[in-house]
């Protein structure tokens, strides 16, 4: 080994840091992948996190048990919708949002966070939030991509929660308690849904 190049200086300290970083545990070390996947529930899903002030943070099931999954219809563009969940002014989010065109699936809040999308505290704390691209009045959003990838998503929160696949449990924003929204609308077609839901 050359010594004598300039800038090359073993010592004693540094052959000993050099042991001591080699000996560390690779789980001890920093990810090279973390970032924006890392922080998501759903592994399909793609990080597109609301504002911290447009949700609670909290510590779900531990804090709050999720017995419901309440289905949204965004009444706005996938982009859009992200844009109001980004917005302070606004007071509102969703766990997920799903697109029309390619049923994509953005995480906007964590599924342990308190998502304000239902319009109800104790709603909103024991369910997760999943909002839909379009508007309830325009079935053409309501492609088979947004119903499938839709479906597996949910299927994946029941099982997860052990929440049952059915209407009791898997609720239009209109059942909700106190609720003025209609969402999803007549136009959604649930028998297809559940159905989709217990098949995924």
């Amino acid at each position: 080994m050359d010594t004598n190049r300039p800038g090359l200086q073993l010592n004693r300290r540094r052959i000993l840091m050099g042991a001591a970083l080699a000996a560390v545990p690779s789980a001890l070390l920093p990810d090279a992948r973390a970032g924006a996947q890392a922080a998501v529930d759903y592994p399909s899903a793609e990080w597109q996190p609301a504002i911290s002030t447009n949700y609670t943070a909290s510590n779900r099931p531990g804090s709050y048990s999720v017995d419901r999954v309440i289905i949204h219809i965004t009444q706005e563009t996938y982009s859009d919708t992200l844009a109001i969940f980004r917005n302070p002014d606004k007071k509102v989010s969703a766990h997920y949002v799903v697109r029309s065109a390619d049923g994509h699936v953005a995480q906007c809040v964590r599924e342990a966070d308190v998502a304000w999308h239902a319009g109800n505290w104790d709603y909103n704390t024991r369910s997760v939030g999943i909002e839909h691209e379009g508007w309830v009045d325009q079935p053409a959003y309501f492609t088979n991509a947004l119903y499938e990838q839709s479906a597996k998503l949910t299927a994946a929160i029941c099982s997860h929660y052990g929440i049952p696949k059915d209407r009791q449990h898997i609720i239009g924003h209109y059942e909700v308690p106190g609720s003025d929204h209609s969402d999803p609308g007549p136009l959604w077609d649930w028998v297809r849904y559940i159905r989709l839901v217990n098949f995924a």
